[in-house]
């Protein structure tokens, strides 16, 4: 492997600040703030809108959509067939 060509990849803190929720991990994402880890090390921190803990898929808090229930409002608002022009 040539040592030129591949970015470098260091520990980083990824923090969902909605869920309080911090990982630690390698990435070659460079950050611009910096964070105290447990272990009293600092750390650059790269903050994240959605993690694992406050996705709605992975909490549980996922909502089922009523496809058939739009299905039928639209067809009683424009009706079971469309014209098909040539």
């Amino acid at each position: 492997m040539r040592s030129t060509i591949h970015p470098v990849s260091r520990p980083v803190v990824f923090r969902d600040r909605a869920a309080g929720f911090q990982l630690l991990t390698r990435s070659t994402l460079d950050a611009q703030h910096t964070v105290e880890w447990e272990d009293g090390t600092t750390y650059p921190v790269v903050d994240v809108d959605i993690s694992s803990a406050s996705h709605p898929f992975y909490t549980g808090t996922s909502r089922v959509v009523d496809t058939g229930g739009r299905v039928e409002r639209f067809e009683r608002r424009y009706g079971r067939t469309a014209t098909v022009r040539p």
